[in-house]
């Protein structure tokens, strides 16, 4: 049985300051953008984004009807006519499913609530609140329209 030296079990350790510097992925600006639904991989790929949208988006079927509302869900199956979204309408409690095939036109079009609300931008706040020297802070979040 080998033992590992002084050395190298000092180099295996995890510096806890260096894992909590993680890179994060960078946030698209999506609200506003009416993507190209050329191909499957254009419509599959736009409807993950539009899951991770925190606004509303509008989907225009290929009858011509719209509905706009918050895409809360995707079964992605292996063909689009057995993939579907799942939209919470906005004048609407209805739930309503949306097979991906039938889906002609996407586009973002409600304001992305989270755009702006990293953890970073918390902590400044925090930050800023305790240098004015205020006390029990307790950063709310914000209305949601």
């Amino acid at each position: 049985m080998s033992s590992l030296t002084e050395a190298e079990k000092r180099s295996a350790q995890v510096n806890a300051d260096e894992m909590e510097i993680a890179a994060g992925h960078a946030r698209e600006q999506l609200e506003g953008w009416v993507p190209e639904l050329a191909d499957e991989d254009d419509v599959r790929e736009a409807l993950e984004k539009a899951f991770d949208y925190r606004g509303d988006i509008t989907v225009t079927r290929k009858d011509g009807s719209q509905v706009q509302g918050y895409l809360f869900d995707r079964r992605s199956g292996t063909t689009l006519e057995t993939s579907y979204v799942r939209i919470i309408p906005t004048n609407e409690k209805a739930k309503l499913n949306i097979a991906y095939s039938e889906i002609a036109a996407l586009a973002f079009t409600g304001r992305d609530n989270a755009a702006g609300k990293t953890f970073e931008a918390w902590v400044k706040k925090y930050w800023e609140k305790k240098a004015a020297g205020e006390k029990n802070i307790q950063i709310e979040p914000e209305k949601l329209d």
